[in-house]
């Protein structure tokens, strides 16, 4: 058997599979955070809570939503886990459970499975993209999952689209993330309603979520509204410019 992880900022996941099939023996689901408890302490809970108590585990692999170097399976900074920057989660899992451990990008891995399974089979090139909590991308080309050497090359999220834009959580200005992700949504409409602007998620803007911002503009609310029209144009030089469609 071997175990699938996906690693997210928002939600843990952990899915346990026989060799020969694509379908789950058992699949479990957690919060990322809780209080004060380390997201690498609930994730190895998580994998135990899943382990076999018959059959011999010959791999975990699993994708993070991080920047991520996949052959050492260190996480060089994932803005919407805490505590995890230049974090040798890899080694963690490896030193835990005494398996063979392969971690990479979440986006990378999706693009790669998509390409080998989905609606890319067939296909010599391929993008795919992710926008939830943060944003990433995936890039097969000419039949290759595209890394680079440090597994960055297709970091999309963090690609600057508003220079002195609102702050990433990576720690930068402008990101595509910092505007267009859930996360980033979801900031926007909080930063106005503390401001005065008025809205029906007013009395929900400490613990506001992407959900709740989709709901109310699906219902008419106006800033909820203009902030998913944010997330689709933002300023570029002084321009409008498309970066994503909603």
């Amino acid at each position: 058997m071997y175990i699938a992880l996906d690693i997210g900022g928002t939600q843990l996941r952990a899915a346990l599979y026989p060799l020969d099939g694509l379908e789950p023996i058992i699949k479990k689901s957690i919060p990322t955070h809780n209080g004060n408890e380390k997201p690498e302490t609930r994730l190895l809970q998580l994998i135990e809570s899943i382990w076999p108590t018959n059959g011999d585990v010959i791999c975990i692999g699993g994708g993070v939503a991080s920047p991520v170097d996949p052959k050492s399976g260190l996480v060089y900074h994932a803005p919407n886990i805490k505590g995890w920057t230049n974090f040798p989660l890899g080694s963690t899992i490896h030193e835990r459970f005494k398996t063979e451990t392969r971690l990479g990008n979440d986006a990378n891995l999706a693009a790669l499975g998509e390409w080998k399974y989905g609606a890319g089979i067939g296909h010599h090139d391929l993008i795919y993209l992710t926008v939830s909590t943060g944003i990433g991308g995936g890039f097969i080309i000419d039949d290759r999952l595209l890394v680079g050497p440090h597994g960055i090359a297709a970091e999309v999220g963090h690609i600057t689209v508003w220079p002195g834009g609102p702050l990433c959580g990576c720690g930068k200005h402008g990101h595509l993330e910092a505007v267009s992700s859930g996360t980033g949504i979801a900031n926007y409409v909080r930063q106005q309603i503390s401001a005065g602007r008025q809205s029906t998620l007013s009395k929900a803007v400490e613990d506001l979520t992407a959900r709740e911002v989709t709901t109310a503009a699906q219902q008419g609310d106006l800033l909820a509204i203009e902030a998913f029209n944010r997330g689709g144009e933002v300023p570029w030089s002084g321009n409008s410019r498309s970066v994503a469609a909603f």
